[in-house]
């Protein structure tokens, strides 16, 4: 859903704070060219609008303790609104299954679970099939290495601009 008009100003904080979002609002105002209460007008608006989700820090797990990341994938035994909405609920109850993306194609699911080790993990998919949830075939994916992490949106290719454009989220530093 496209709702709130957003202008070349906008996208630029939201391609800054995509990557900093540590990032003091004076220093963040100077770095759009606003003063503070401007910005604060704006902040608040993307927030209200929920195009601003949250703010959060990225953990380097390896500093916390040992564990495994697995991506899954997951194909149900039916594909009744039902059956997605048990399915659903279920895994919400887990907290080592840290994201879940419904998807198209040969399977219903992609989960991405963060857990201590690979009897822990398969601890849980028994769990999971034990619990009846309508799981007929599941994929498991262990990551060997980090390439990318998640970046900042390409907000210019999204809008149709040139990626070195000023929409694009270039931040002039």
């Amino acid at each position: 859903m496209i709702g709130l008009k957003l202008d070349d100003r906008d996208l630029k904080i939201l391609s800054i704070l995509s990557r900093e979002g540590r990032l003091a609002k004076a220093d963040l105002a100077k770095r759009v060219n606003l003063s503070p209460t401007p910005l604060w007008e704006r902040l608040k608006r993307l927030e209200k609008a929920g195009i601003i989700r949250g703010y959060s820090a990225e953990i380097s797990l390896k500093g916390v303790a040992a564990h495994i990341e697995v991506f899954v994938t997951v194909e149900l035994e039916n594909h009744r609104a039902e059956s997605f909405q048990t399915f659903e609920r279920t895994i919400n109850h887990h907290d080592e299954i840290v994201a879940c993306w419904a998807i198209g194609g040969g399977f219903d699911y992609v989960l991405q679970v963060i857990t201590r080790d690979i009897d822990s993990y398969q601890r849980l998919i028994d769990t999971l099939l034990d619990g009846k949830i309508g799981l007929a075939r599941y994929y498991t994916y262990v990551v060997t290495k980090q390439v990318k992490l998640r970046g900042a949106p390409p907000f210019g290719i999204l809008l149709g601009n040139s990626p070195g454009d000023e929409a694009a989220g270039s931040d002039g530093s």
